[in-house]
């Protein structure tokens, strides 16, 4: 017997005594239970990404497992992965098993539009905070959710710009865009512009203040808030006041230690990356382009201050950081927060992970700065706030 296998076996036998006497699940946040610290041990012999997960992060994780998604990177199609159970259904099922309510967070008010995208009309939803004075313009911040820009829609990324509109007394447009393989790159990219062009030109229809306007985005819309500010800058028309990048896609090298580090872990992988690159590009050519290669080829310089939000489980992670190195070498002000013991996916999951509350609460606080720095009467610019993990 190897000593992997006598190591896996003597955890075993140690910890049914364990599992017994934790029968009685601890609600999230409370703290790891019995088979918690069990699974990490086990996990921190076998070598898995996930022994690092918090015991907030793996709740998450546990009951996206016993959801049964499939292996988008398997043999199924576009269509058949965008109907697999994600992360926000772990985090209902959690929350359901935890006996807490589902309800979408109170104080913010939505409608669900339609702007102009590149080539056509596109869902959108807007979200106000129901305290706002009508008479009074809000700050706008433009997101854009993330999905490989292959799955996923506004509904999958419903509590984040929900947390932002709330902690950060701004309306948030969350919108969405064409999505490959239906519509390869850069159709995305151009209805992410077109979006941020059309909410400079209706944000008071709204109670948008247009001269406030920043972007933000998740994974894939992470990429697409980047982009959208860059070519905003060389298109010569009004920068986002800032920009709130979350483990963003930023470059095509798949050898980082990141994602060997985390090649499978969960919910995002290494495999999976692959299969979102596969489905969005033409052809290879694409991976040369500055917009998918952003660490490598494209001109950082002139852009908004940004926050840059990393997870330590997530293939993704050196790209963020590499991004914000890039930026801050640009003399980009960036706020840069790590996040130890949580998982791609984590940002909008403040209801089940702390990490995440705190997060939401890092971005909420730096577009208020910006926003403050670039009110009517106000030309000062958004200070660099000190980061963690840089």
């Amino acid at each position: 017997m190897s000593h992997v296998a006598k190591t896996l076996g003597t955890l075993l036998l140690a910890g049914t005594a364990m599992m017994a006497a934790s029968a009685m699940a601890q609600s999230p946040g409370a703290g790891p239970t019995a088979k918690d610290r069990l699974d990490q041990a086990v996990g921190t012999v076998t070598g898995s990404p996930l022994a690092k997960a918090d015991a907030d992060m793996k709740h998450v994780l546990d009951a996206l497992a016993d959801l049964k998604p499939k292996p988008i990177e398997g043999d199924l199609s576009a269509a058949e992965a965008r109907q697999q159970p994600t992360p926000t259904d772990a985090v209902m099922a959690l929350l359901k098993k935890n006996g807490k309510s589902t309800a979408p967070e109170a104080g913010i008010r939505t409608e669900n539009i339609t702007l102009t995208g590149a080539a056509g009309s596109l869902p959108a939803r807007v979200y106000i905070p129901e305290n706002a004075n009508k008479n009074t313009p809000l700050p706008v911040v433009v997101y854009y959710h993330g999905g490989g820009w292959v799955i996923a829609d506004l509904d999958t990324y419903d509590a984040s710009p929900r947390a932002i509109a709330k902690q950060a007394s701004a309306i948030v447009v969350s919108a969405h865009y064409r999505q490959a393989p239906e519509s390869k790159f850069p159709a995305a990219h151009d209805d992410a512009f077109a979006a941020y062009q059309w909410v400079l030109k209706n944000a008071k229809s709204f109670g948008g203040d247009p001269a406030q306007v920043a972007v933000m985005g998740e994974s894939a819309g992470g990429n697409l808030a980047i982009n959208t500010a860059i070519k905003a800058r060389d298109a010569n028309i009004q920068l986002p006041v800032h920009q709130v990048l979350v483990y963003p896609v930023a470059g095509v090298d798949m050898n980082t230690q990141s994602y060997k580090d985390n090649a499978d872990a969960k919910p995002l992988n290494k495999p999976m990356m692959e299969w979102f690159v596969k489905q969005t590009v033409r052809n290879e050519a694409d991976l040369q382009d500055p917009r998918l290669d952003l660490v490598g080829r494209a001109d950082l310089r002139g852009l908004p201050p940004t926050t840059v939000i990393t997870a330590e489980i997530d293939p993704l992670r050196d790209d963020g950081r590499r991004l914000a190195d890039k930026l801050r070498q640009a003399s980009v002000p960036v706020d840069a927060h790590d996040y130890a013991g949580v998982t791609h996916e984590f940002f909008g999951m403040g209801s089940v992970v702390a990490d995440a509350k705190t997060a939401e609460g890092v971005a909420a606080a730096n577009l208020t700065t910006a926003f403050q720095g670039t009110a009517s009467g106000s030309s000062a610019a958004a200070p660099k706030r000190s980061g963690t993990g840089n």
